[in-house]
């Protein structure tokens, strides 16, 4: 900014921006209000089903938060504006008093043109009219000054090209819609700006060569602006892909003479996530720098980089960048089908990336190397469940789902370790979210979503593909796919409880996928409360025909203990039980997020707590090391958990049971034979579709 544009400026359109801004941002308020508290929650409330359930209401949803995004973005571009407008004329009236300052000195400023300007005196004293006295001035006047207004025009010039800059980027985080980054003052962005060009800064021109203090500074400000989009976005563009591959190689690599990465060893797990978080968000932006980024990444994944302890790949070292932070789903999906694609060119991945000698890429717990590009990749997609959804739905360039739950040749990667696989339990936890649309189902805060089309279709290809691997069926993957029947608990019990017509689930499949889940006992127990809940609710809510809903209960129970009969028989000429079977039954809670939606939701969870708490009495009673040997004495074994249902159906349905015109539902007698034999028919059920009879 130069002297007449400073001492000139007329501000009246600048404040009639910031006027018109604040006024944006007060309908927008209103409108994101009104879409929240009146749209957005009728919309949660409705009952809606079909498309309604899933278009409508995402959609809803999605409009929401679109008008919350936009006011965010309106007070930002007004806090920004109004920060500036504020600085300017501060610097404004500074160079007016400097200039004042000047003239009682004899001491005026003026341009030169080309944005300069120069310091000369007013009247010079041999030209002063007669008896006029001039003011005197020494020549550290006149630079001191100089010295003043220049100072005055570069901090005035700082605050109007930053300005613009911020702005520039806060619009470009979003290329449709609105951005979500907030800031209240100029400062406070150009602050995060100026502090990713720094962080980056240090990484390309030192790496691994830099000092403890100087990691421990750079480590501190990743956490503090990890989730700063201005700061993240930068950051990623600044150091670059390629930038990112080479420091992470170089950092992690066990044998370097660095001091670093010798006495910061237990930092860098911690500095390894506090980057993932960083990257992750930088994804979310839509700059056509970031854009660039991702596409580079990808290609870059690929390629092999050389590091002290031996050769890598990019996905190896990227992959353990994702184990933390939300990464963008279109760059998760276009990285996973690359990674799909190499793996399989590759013929025996697990060769290539189980290299010699074997560096160690992840800090992030004690077990896993991070050779398996697999496992950091799936951890990303199990925290961003509609890309998980994507991604286990693609058949195009490969079908995704098939590779990572059933054909893939996984390896371990914790050979100090006998735990469980944890690039299969890493699939598990990914293929839960995109079936569920949602990350955790144990996690504080979870709770059940409608499902969409395209989820519920990822849990039928996910449902076939893990039947079809029969007793090779994945441990890791066994809890998490008890989770997901459970989320999916309404198909889950229409199939298992259907006597002859064909349901959206095939019986068989889930026959074969219960008995493989209850190979273990805690992952049995699991499943077994999760399919209580549908079962309850299904009681709770069944008023046109509620005998229907008894005898569904009954269908149910009985088709999961053949499950479990068929898993724990030594009898059926293979020992599939595991240890688990030896240990002490205890109770844990499995929380509402599995539960699909209803009015009756308290009723329904006390109703699962009694009949859970049953079921377990009985199990602790009756099952050892040789589990059930006796087929015939498997529903008389399940006694109670049959009575506790009877008796809360007919809790529930006591005028229509007590109505002299429906016979057999008495209290206790009635009850208890209609749902023994109802899980008799579906023991024989469940015999059938696994091919018994």
């Amino acid at each position: 900014m130069n002297l007449d544009a400073l001492r000139q400026g007329n501000f009246a359109l600048l404040d009639q921006t910031i006027t018109a801004w604040k006024g944006v941002v007060d309908k927008l308020k209103t409108m994101e209000t009104d879409a929240r508290d009146d749209m957005k929650a009728k919309a949660d409330k409705a009952k809606w089903a079909g498309v309604n359930a899933t278009v409508s209401r995402e959609f809803i949803t999605k409009t929401a938060d679109e008008f919350a995004d936009a006011h965010t973005q309106a007070t930002t571009i007004h806090d920004i504006l109004k920060d500036t407008r504020d600085e300017l004329v501060s610097y404004k009236e500074q160079l007016e008093q400097a200039l004042k300052r000047g003239r009682k000195k004899n001491l005026t400023v003026t341009s030169t043109g080309g944005g300069g300007f120069t310091v000369t005196m007013i009247i010079h004293p041999d030209r002063a009219a007669k008896g006029r006295e001039v003011p005197d001035h020494s020549p550290q006047d006149a630079e001191h000054l100089r010295d003043d207004i220049q100072r005055i025009l570069n901090r005035a010039t700082e605050s109007d090209t930053t300005a613009a800059q911020v702005l520039k980027a806060v619009a470009d985080q979003a290329e449709v819609g609105f951005s979500g980054a907030k800031y209240g003052d100029r400062d406070s962005a150009v602050d995060a700006v100026r502090k990713a060009e720094g962080a980056a800064k240090l990484i390309k021109d030192k790496g691994d060569e830099m000092s403890p203090a100087e990691f421990q500074k750079l480590n501190g400000l990743l956490a503090s602006y990890r989730n700063d989009p201005l700061f993240q976005e930068k950051f990623a563009t600044q150091l670059g892909p390629k930038g990112t591959l080479e420091f992470w190689a170089d950092l992690s690599s066990p044998d370097s003479t660095k001091d670093l990465t010798r006495t910061q060893l237990n930092q860098l797990g911690e500095f390894q996530k506090n980057l993932g978080h960083v990257l992750g968000g930088a994804t979310q932006s839509d700059s056509p720098a970031m854009r660039q980024w991702e596409n580079d990444m990808v290609r870059l994944a690929g390629e092999r980089y050389n590091t002290r302890h031996g050769d890598v790949y990019g996905s190896q070292i990227m992959s353990n960048l994702m184990r933390t932070g939300d990464y963008d789903d279109q760059f998760l999906n276009k990285y996973g089908n690359e990674l799909v694609a190499k793996e399989k060119g590759m013929r025996l991945p697990d060769r290539y990336w189980n290299m010699q000698p074997k560096p160690k890429m992840n800090f992030i717990g004690d077990e896993a190397f991070g050779r398996d590009p697999m496992t950091g990749f799936l951890t990303a997609l199990a925290n961003s469940p509609d890309a998980s959804t994507d991604f286990f739905n693609a058949k195009e360039p490969q079908d995704n789902a098939q590779w990572v739950l059933k054909d893939r040749p996984y390896f371990d990667d914790s050979p100090l370790d006998d735990g469980p696989n944890e690039a299969k339990d890493a699939a598990g936890k990914a293929m839960f979210a995109a079936v569920s649309g949602v990350t955790d189902p144990t996690g504080p805060g979870a709770k059940f979503e409608e499902h969409t089309p395209e989820q519920r279709e990822a849990m039928k290809r996910s449902l076939a593909i893990l039947a079809g691997t029969g007793n090779d069926f994945p441990p890791e993957m066994r809890d998490s796919m008890a989770y997901a029947m459970g989320n999916h608990g309404d198909w889950v019990h229409q199939a298992m409880s259907s006597p002859l017509v064909k349901q959206e689930l095939d019986a068989g499949q889930l026959m074969e996928v219960s008995k493989q889940i209850s190979r273990n006992r805690d992952d049995y127990q699991t499943l077994t409360q999760v399919m209580h809940q549908p079962i309850v609710a299904d009681i709770v809510t069944e008023k046109a025909h509620p005998e229907d809903s008894l005898d569904r209960a009954g269908r149910t129970i009985g088709f999961l203990e053949e499950a479990r009969y068929q898993a724990t028989n030594t009898d059926k000429g293979e020992a599939l039980a595991d240890a688990s079977w030896d240990k002490a039954w205890r109770y844990h809670i499995v929380g509402g997020l599995v539960t699909p939606w209803s009015p009756a939701m308290d009723s329904v969870q006390r109703g699962v707590d009694l009949v859970t708490a049953k079921m377990l009495e009985d199990e602790q009673n009756r099952i050892n090391a040789q589990a059930t040997t006796d087929h015939t004495l498997t529903y008389e074994r399940r006694r109670t958990e049959l009575q506790s249902l009877a008796d809360l159906w007919h809790q529930e349905n006591k005028d229509w049971a007590e109505d002299p015109t429906h016979e057999g539902y008495s209290q206790g007698h009635g009850t208890y034979k209609q749902i023994e034999e109802a899980a008799n028919d579906g023991n024989k059920k469940a015999e059938g579709v696994a091919g018994i009879q």
